[in-house]
C-alpha cells in the first residue's frame, strides 16, 4: 500500500449511489469509509453514537478532532462520505490538505431528484432483498428541482475552484461507473491499494430500474420544464455545467409595467409585492416570477427603460423577523431541522411545539438573544449548520444580484411610502398606490424586547451591513 494519502473523502449526495460506493470500497483490504461522518443529523450512521471513540458532541465541538482520528485510528487508509449540506468547516481542513484523497461522485440530477422523491414517498432507502422492495411514482416538482440542482451546481463549482487553486486534482466516478469492477480497481489503485477485485459486492440492489417515463407521475411536466432549463440531456449528466452566476428565479416583475423587484430574503417581502400586485390591480400571485437568466434578459428587451429595485430592512428587524417565523414557530415555512439542531445544540430554550402560554416576553428575549449567538458563530463559518439566504448579510445577498445586474435603486424599508410611488410615477403610473403597512411580528414584537444589548450584538453580527449601508440603531416603526 502507498502512503500518498492520510485519509479521503467521499464527495457525494443523497440518491447518488454512496452507499453502494462504501460497500465496494470496504470490500478492499487496508480501506476503511466510516460513512456519514459529519451528518449534522448524526455520526456515521443513523444508529451510531460515535466513530473511533469520537462522539457526536466530540465532533460538533471540533470536527479536526474526528478527522485525526480517522486519520491515526484506521487500520489502514480511512475516511468518509461527504455531503453539500454537512459540517462546511470540514472543507476548510480537507479541501487545502494534498494528503487527503477526493472522490467525486455524481449522478445526473434529474435521476437523483426522481430516487429522492420515490424514497420520501415509500420510506425505503435502501434495497438488500428485492422481494421487499416497495413500488412507487415520483411527483416532479420544478421549484424544488431547481433549488436541489442550485445547491448541487453551488457545491461542484466550489469543489472544482478550491481543487484548481491548489494545483490538486480528484478521482471522479459517475454513478454508472459503479458497477464497473475496473474503474473500482481503478479507485483502489488511486488510493494506493494494489488489491484487485474480481467482482463488486451485490448486496445492494438497485430500487428503481424501470426509466423515468415510468417513475414520474407527471413526466410530461417534468420534460417541459427540463427543457426551460437548457442545461443538460436527460440521459446523462456526469458534471453540471454550465456554470450559472446569480440565481434569478426569486426576482419579481410587475404584472404589464417594465418594473422589477430584487427581493432579499426576511426583508418587507409581502408587503412590496402586494404592492407591485396593486399597481395593476392584480393578485400578487399573477406577477411575473420564477425567472430564468434568458428569460430575465428576455423580459429586460421587452421592456426599455425598465426600472429595478430592492430594499433592505434594518438587521435588528430582519433578524428578528426570521426568528420568529423561521425557528420559534412551527407550521408552514419553518426550518425545522434547523429548530432542533439549535434546541438540542445552541441552548436555544423554545417549546418544542410552538410558543405556549408559560411563554411570555421575558422568554422571548432570552430565545431571541440565543439565536443572534448562534448567527454570530455561524456566519463566521464555525457551525455544522448552513448560513442560509434568510439571513445572509445584506451585502452578501447584493453582492450575488451583481454577477447577472446590479437594482437601480437600493431603498430602505422605512422609506418605501416614498419612494416605491415615486418610482412608479416615473415609469407613467398616474396615481400609484400606497404600500400596506408590514404586520408587525408574533408572538412578542420587538419593540417588546428591543434594548441596547440586543443592538450590540446585531451591530457586531452584521458589521458589514451596518457599514456598507449606513445603518443607526433601530427605532420602532412610527
Amino acid at each position: 500500500m502507498g502512503h500518498t494519502f492520510d485519509y479521503f473523502i467521499v464527495f457525494a449526495e443523497m440518491r447518488t449511489g454512496s452507499n453502494f460506493l462504501e460497500t465496494n470500497i470496504n470490500a478492499y483490504p487496508g480501506l476503511t469509509c466510516h460513512g456519514e461522518a459529519f451528518n449534522p443529523h448524526f455520526i456515521g450512521y443513523p444508529n451510531k453514537t460515535d466513530i473511533l471513540g469520537i462522539t457526536q458532541p466530540m465532533r460538533d465541538a471540533n470536527p479536526a478532532r474526528l478527522i485525526e482520528a480517522v486519520k491515526l485510528g484506521t487500520e489502514g487508509l480511512g475516511g468518509f462520505r461527504f455531503f453539500h449540506d454537512h459540517d462546511p468547516r470540514v472543507l476548510d481542513i480537507a479541501l487545502a490538505d494534498p494528503r487527503c484523497a477526493k472522490i467525486v461522485l455524481t449522478r445526473n440530477p434529474v435521476d437523483s431528484y426522481v430516487s429522492w422523491k420515490i424514497a420520501q414517498a415509500t420510506g425505503q432507502w435502501k434495497l438488500t432483498n428485492v422481494k421487499k422492495r416497495k413500488d412507487g411514482m415520483a411527483v416532479f416538482d420544478r421549484d424544488e428541482f431547481e433549488a436541489h440542482l442550485s445547491a448541487l451546481q453551488a457545491f461542484q463549482t466550489n469543489l472544482l475552484h478550491a481543487l484548481q487553486v491548489t494545483g490538486q486534482t480528484a478521482f471522479y466516478v459517475a454513478y454508472e461507473d459503479l458497477q464497473d469492477v475496473a474503474v473500482m480497481n481503478g479507485l483502489a489503485r488511486f488510493l494506493g491499494v494494489d488489491h484487485q477485485l474480481e467482482g463488486l459486492d451485490d448486496s445492494l440492489k438497485k430500487q428503481n430500474p424501470q426509466p423515468l417515463s415510468e417513475k414520474v407521475s407527471n413526466f410530461d411536466q417534468m420534460a417541459e420544464a427540463l427543457a426551460r432549463l437548457d442545461q443538460f440531456n436527460l440521459t446523462r449528466t456526469p458534471n453540471f455545467e454550465p456554470r450559472r452566476g446569480a440565481a434569478v428565479p426569486g426576482y419579481v416583475a410587475a404584472a404589464h409595467g417594465p418594473l422589477l423587484y430584487l427581493p432579499i430574503r426576511s426583508g418587507p417581502e409581502d408587503q412590496v409585492t402586494g404592492w407591485l400586485a396593486a399597481l395593476d390591480a392584480v393578485r400578487p400571485e399573477e406577477l411575473q416570477s420564477k425567472f430564468t437568466q434568458k428569460s430575465l434578459r428576455q423580459w429586460m428587451r421587452n421592456h426599455p427603460g425598465h426600472r429595478s429595485f430592492t430594499v433592505l430592512r434594518h438587521p435588528v428587524a430582519r433578524a428578528h423577523a426570521i426568528f420568529c417565523k423561521r425557528i420559534l414557530m412551527t407550521g408552514p415555512g419553518h426550518f425545522a431541522e434547523i429548530r432542533k439542531i439549535l434546541r438540542k445544540s445552541y441552548g436555544l430554550h423554545i417549546p418544542e411545539n410552538g410558543p405556549d402560554a408559560a411563554y411570555g416576553q421575558e422568554e422571548h428575549r432570552k430565545a431571541f438573544v440565543a439565536f443572534l449567538e448562534f448567527l454570530k458563530v455561524n456566519l463566521a463559518g464555525q457551525t455544522m449548520v448552513r448560513v442560509d439566504a434568510s439571513w445572509a448579510s445584506q451585502l452578501q445577498v447584493l453582492q450575488g444580484y451583481a454577477q447577472f445586474s446590479m437594482p437601480d435603486m437600493i431603498l430602505r424599508e422605512d422609506e418605501v411610502d416614498v419612494y416605491l410611488p415615486a418610482l412608479a410615477q416615473q415609469l407613467g403610473y398616474q396615481d400609484p398606490p400606497m404600500p400596506e403597512a408590514v404586520q408587525p411580528d408574533s408572538p412578542v414584537q420587538l419593540s417588546d424586547i428591543y434594548d441596547s444589548g440586543i443592538e450590540d450584538l446585531v451591530s457586531a453580527i452584521y458589521q458589514r451591513d451596518y457599514i456598507a449601508f449606513g445603518f443607526t440603531p433601530w427605532t420602532p416603526p412610527a
